[in-house]
C-alpha cells in the first residue's frame, strides 16, 4: 500500500516553498506521506491526483483573486477549503467579526464604486497620528504602507497610494496606526485542526519609513508562551470565526489551520486586545521560530491525510 500523497501548494515566486516552510517535505515523509510540491496555477499538475492538498506560499492569490478562487473550487480534498478561503481573500471579513462583538481596529473602507477624488480622499483620513493604507485584498503586507498625518508630504504619498489602489477597482481600508504595536508588537495564535497549538510575538513591520507599494514586508517572530488570558481571547475570535462559517454554509468545518493575530489594547483603550488579522490561506505559520511548531504543523497534516 502506498503513502498517502499530501500536496504542498506555492507559487511560482516560492517554486520549492517559502523558506519558513523548507523542513515541511522531510517531516512529513518522516510520518509515512508522500509530500509534493506543486504552483496552484501550473496547468501541467492534476489535481484529482493531488490527494491531501494543504495551500501554503501562495502570495500571488491577490494578483489573480478570481482565478486563484476558480482553482480552489476545483480541487477535490483542499485545506483549508475553497469558501473559507474565499472568505479571508478580503479583509471585509472584518466587518463580520465586529457584528459578532469582536473589537477590530476602527476603519474606514473606501470603495472604488464610489468614485473618490483625491481631496474626498483627503478628508477621510484621520488629522492626527500615523495611519495605515492598505488593499482589503492582499497577501503579505503588499500595498500596505504607514503615513503620517500631519506631515504634508506624508499624506500627499497616502492619497496617491489610495488612489492607485481606487483607480484598479480595489477596495482601501484606513486604519489608525494602533501605537500599543511599537511598543508590545503583535500576537500571533496558532490553531491547527481546531486546537490552540503555539504563540509567537512579532516585531513591528510598518515603521514609518514603510510607505505603499509591492514590497512584502519582512516578519520578524519568536516563540513563546501564551498566557491564559491571550488563548481566551483567541478562543473567543475562534468561535465567532466558526459561527460564522456555519452561518454561512450550514455546518461547521474543521480548519487544518488559524493563525489569530492579536495586539494588546493601549492604556486608554477598553479593550484587552483588538483583532488584526486572522490567517487561513497563506500567513506564515512561523515553523521555523521553533522546532516543535514544525513538528505541531506535520502532525496536523498527518491526521488529516490519514483521516
Amino acid at each position: 500500500m502506498s503513502d498517502p500523497i499530501v500536496t504542498l501548494v506555492t507559487s511560482q515566486d516560492f517554486p520549492q516553498l517559502d523558506a519558513d516552510e523548507a523542513g515541511l517535505p522531510d517531516a512529513l515523509r518522516d510520518r509515512g506521506l508522500e509530500p509534493r510540491i506543486a504552483i496552484w496555477n501550473d496547468p501541467s499538475v492534476d489535481w484529482s491526483q493531488a490527494g491531501t492538498v494543504v495551500v501554503r506560499s501562495v502570495r500571488d492569490y491577490a494578483t489573480d483573486r478570481k482565478g486563484f478562487l476558480e482553482w480552489a473550487e476545483s480541487v477535490p480534498r483542499l485545506l483549508n477549503s475553497a469558501s473559507v478561503m474565499k472568505w479571508n481573500t478580503d479583509k471585509h471579513y472584518l466587518q463580520e467579526l465586529a457584528k459578532r462583538g469582536m473589537p477590530t481596529i476602527a476603519t474606514t473602507w473606501l470603495e472604488p464604486s464610489k468614485s473618490f477624488g483625491r481631496n474626498q480622499v483627503h478628508t477621510r483620513f484621520p488629522a492626527m497620528g500615523d495611519f495605515v493604507v492598505k488593499p482589503a485584498i492582499s497577501s503579505g503586507g503588499r500595498g500596505t504602507g504607514r503615513y503620517t498625518s500631519t506631515d504634508a508630504l506624508s499624506r500627499m504619498r497616502a492619497i496617491t497610494d489610495a488612489m492607485h489602489h481606487l483607480e484598479r477597482g480595489r477596495s482601501v481600508m484606513v486604519q489608525r496606526y494602533h501605537e500599543e504595536v511599537d511598543r508590545s508588537g503583535e500576537v500571533s495564535l496558532i490553531y491547527l485542526n481546531g486546537l490552540p497549538s503555539y504563540k509567537v510575538e512579532k516585531e513591528p513591520m510598518l515603521h514609518p519609513r514603510f510607505e505603499g507599494g509591492d514590497t512584502v514586508h519582512e516578519e520578524i517572530a519568536r516563540s513563546s508562551d501564551a498566557t491564559e488570558q491571550e488563548w481566551r481571547w483567541g478562543e473567543r475570535i475562534r468561535q465567532s470565526l466558526h459561527s460564522y462559517i456555519k452561518e454561512q454554509s450550514g455546518r461547521d468545518e474543521l480548519l487544518l489551520f488559524n493563525r489569530v493575530d492579536i495586539v494588546r489594547g493601549g492604556p486608554n483603550d477598553e479593550e484587552e486586545f483588538y483583532v488584526m488579522e486572522i490567517s487561513l490561506i497563506d500567513g506564515s505559520l512561523y515553523l521555523s521560530a521553533d522546532e516543535d511548531n514544525l513538528s505541531k504543523f506535520a502532525d496536523a497534516i498527518a491526521v488529516r491525510a490519514f483521516w
